[in-house]
Formats: structure tokens, sequence, C-alpha cells
């Protein structure tokens, strides 16, 4: 299974990409109230102000629970949308705390994913991400037939569990080169809490720089 790191480095082009987790526990914490949405609508309005192209990878949970949002992104011609597993467990035996999808189990997993994208998206793309960026070789072979090509962590924008937005500000403008694939999250709540906060002085910060903001596909293609 092919992995994906980074793009060019002999271009001033940078990829934004935002992973829109869900997992059992944050679904009950939507159905308990204890979270309002894991649908950060306030970062998908800035993306969309500013023209920012960016690719969008969903867990197949966070499809089931949005389907409309997923319709709409999809018809959206600023962005480009791929997977991020089913349920975000780890592909790894010790990935953070996310538990991990059984060996025998790993392809389903990621079709389940691809499955559910197809049908809110007909012109999805075969990107996928590895949940928390964990992988190994066993992973990568059992992924083999899927039909996905894995979509790196090149600048992690460490706004998971965030405590304030100048942080994830200074780590992507601090890291990113020519090339970069910028990873952040898309689903907000108390998971990610201030990335749409810190959107607008990443997207000044780049552009001041010279670069320009793409899709994945667009940064691989040159």
């Amino acid at each position: 299974m092919p992995v994906v790191q980074h793009g060019p480095r002999d271009k001033k082009r940078v990829a934004l990409t935002f992973d829109a987790d869900l997992t059992a526990l944050m679904r009950k914490r939507l159905q308990h109230g204890k979270v309002k949405s894991y649908y950060n609508d306030a970062l998908i309005t800035e993306l969309r102000k500013q023209h920012v192209p960016a690719t969008l990878f969903l867990t197949g949970m966070w499809m089931e629970q949005y389907p409309e949002r997923t319709r709409e992104l999809a018809a959206d011609p600023l962005f480009e949308l791929g997977t991020h597993s089913y349920d975000h467990k780890g592909f790894t035996k010790h990935c953070y705390t996310l538990g991990s999808v059984p060996k025998a189990d790993m392809l389903n997993d990621v079709r389940e994913a691809v499955t559910l994208l197809d049908q809110l998206d007909d012109h999805a793309t075969r990107w996928f991400r590895f949940p928390g960026g964990c992988y190994d070789g066993t992973a990568l072979h059992e992924l083999a037939s899927a039909g996905v090509t894995a979509v790196g962590l090149d600048v992690p924008g460490a706004d998971g569990f965030a405590k304030s937005p100048e942080r994830i500000v200074q780590q992507v403008l601090s890291h990113v080169q020519n090339g970069s694939i910028v990873v952040l999250h898309l689903h907000g709540g108390d998971n990610a809490p201030y990335t749409d906060e810190a959107i607008t002085p990443i997207i000044t910060g780049l552009r001041s720089r010279g670069f320009e903001l793409v899709t994945v596909t667009e940064l691989m293609n040159g």
C-alpha cells in the first residue's frame, strides 16, 4: 500500500488537511448532550470565506452521524474527501489511547469507510489517513488490496486538545515548508476546540510567505 508523506519540495505549495474523527465514546458524548456537535461549522465557513482548498478525511462513523454535511462538503468544489477508517481505532497495537483494529478486520474497516463515502460523494478520492498516523508493515500489507493511498503527517497541527489557538498557529507556521501536508481537525467540540480560531492566522501566515494552498491531489500532481 502506497504512503504519501509530502508533496514536491521544489514548489511553494502546501495542502491543508482536516480529519473528522468520531469514536464510539465521542458518539456517546453527543447522544448525552455533553458535546453539541462534532462538526466545526465555523472552520468550514472560514475556509469558504478565504477560498481555501482542503482535503477532508472522514471516519465512517462521522459520515453516518453527518450524512447531509458530508454531501454538502462533497458538492463544494473547494474540498476533496477521503477516508479516515470507520471508527478511529489504531492500526497498530499501541496508538495513543485509540485501541486497535484486529489484523483480520483491517481491510473491512477501511472498505466500510470507503463504501460509506462513495454513497455520499460521487467523486470521492482514494486518499486515506491512518488514525493517529499509526501504521506498520502489517497494516500496509493488510490494506494492500483496499485501493487507497495513505497520506501521512508531514506537519501535525497539534490542535487536538490544544489549550489555545496561538500554539496551533505557531506549530504549523514554524514547521511548514514547500510541499508540506498540514494535519488539523474538522470535528471541533471538546477534542479540537480551537482549530477554527487558529485557521485564519494560519492561512494569512502561509499566504504572506508566498505559499499556494492546494488539495492533496493538486499537491501530488505537481
